[in-house]
């Protein structure tokens, strides 16, 4: 379990805590911040993430031999992410790596963050690699703009010294992936940059919204872009998820290279197979007013709305947000066989809503290998 750290976000005129006091949900304004972080006008203090180091002049091989990505060859300043399955393929960690020449850096879930460091320090063996946590350092999230013309809130990131910078890769397939989804959400512009700093710099960032030369988004303003994504994180993740199933083959997997903990489950099912459940993007009806919990149950949508919730569940909700510009959404994750033009209800409070899908990972994701049937003799 991570420990809550105290920042200095949290003083901000506004600021709403999640549950466990760890980060800024809001500052009492969740659709403008939504634009403003969207248009780069506003920047997150991403408290739920942490920082891992990896040194010594194997890392990169080393890293390569545990995950997903092909890192063996990463260049320095280059972005990947990549995934650490279990024996059976399931996802047990993902990672936000960038390395520059000396030091590879992971950006995780705050709450990840012991389990990682034990799993890898068991794993060094007679390797020259050096894993440490970073509690002295922080992670602060911009949007929006581009190298040649950063936005205005990665201009003030760039002011703190940062140690390291990853960008997301998810809005295109990276080399050595395959996209399950005809047409992806993130294709139309998705861009999230993560910058590393120390922990102390992190109050001058405050310090630029209380002067109002920056301003300040919490973070449902992040998930809100990576929902209208449809871009998967550990929060969405539960203890049987495979990547194929959230169409993480696009950047977090390497189909080509060399043998790593999972990859016969992820060689079998991409090949050969199907995953047994699918990524949907849901459209809520939100007349009612309330958006669906993590984890709420996804049924058929029944002829009377009486008998809403009575069939079986075909799945759950991952995330739910009130998007600024696509109203209610939520990425859902349900039985691969599911129709493509089925229509849903969604458990909310002690009721239902109802929901369509635009569906992200399709019904026939996988046996990409034409394998040719021979009749019995």
């Amino acid at each position: 379990m991570a420990v809550s750290v105290s920042t200095p976000f949290q003083s901000l005129p506004g600021a709403v805590l999640d549950e466990a006091g760890q980060c800024c949900l809001h500052f009492g304004a969740p659709l403008r911040e939504q634009r403003d972080f969207a248009a780069g006008k506003a920047v997150i203090d991403a408290a739920d993430l942490a920082v891992v180091t990896v040194t010594g002049p194997d890392r990169l091989r080393w890293l390569n031999s545990l995950t997903s990505q092909k890192l063996d060859t990463l260049a320095a300043g280059v972005s990947a992410e990549s995934l650490l399955l279990s024996p059976q393929g399931r996802i047990e960690q993902q990672l936000f790596l960038v390395d520059d020449g000396e030091t590879t850096w992971l950006i995780v879930d705050a709450d990840h963050v012991e389990s990682l460091v034990e799993f890898l320090n068991r794993m060094r063996f007679a390797l020259r690699v050096e894993v440490a946590t970073a509690p002295h350092l922080a992670v602060v999230v911009s949007a929006g703009g581009s190298t040649n013309a950063p936005s205005q809130a990665t201009l003030a990131t760039e002011q703190l010294a940062p140690h390291a910078v990853w960008q997301d890769p998810w809005e295109v397939v990276t080399e050595g992936g395959h996209q399950y989804a005809e047409l992806h959400p993130a294709a139309d512009g998705f861009s999230c940059r993560y910058t590393i700093v120390d922990r102390e710099r992190v109050s001058e960032l405050a310090g630029l919204v209380r002067q109002g030369e920056i301003k300040a988004a919490g973070s449902m303003a992040l998930a809100a872009l990576q929902i209208a994504a449809a871009r998967p994180t550990v929060k969405d993740l539960d203890d049987r998820t495979i990547p194929h199933e959230f169409d993480m083959l696009r950047t977090a997997v390497h189909l080509s290279k060399g043998c790593y903990r999972g990859q016969e489950t992820v060689a079998k099912v991409h090949n050969l197979g199907h995953p047994p459940r699918r990524l949907v993007l849901l459209h809520i009806d939100g007349s009612g007013g309330e958006l669906p919990q993590a984890g709420a149950l996804v049924y058929p949508a029944a002829a009377d709305f009486a008998e809403a919730g009575k069939a079986k569940p075909l799945g759950r909700v991952t995330r739910a947000v009130l998007h600024h510009e696509l109203g209610p959404i939520a990425m859902a994750l349900l039985k691969r066989g599911t129709a493509a033009d089925a229509e849903f209800d969604v458990a909310v409070g002690d009721g239902f809503t109802r929901a369509s899908q635009q569906v992200i990972v399709p019904i026939g994701a996988g046996a990409t290998r034409d394998i040719p049937r021979f009749k019995r003799l």
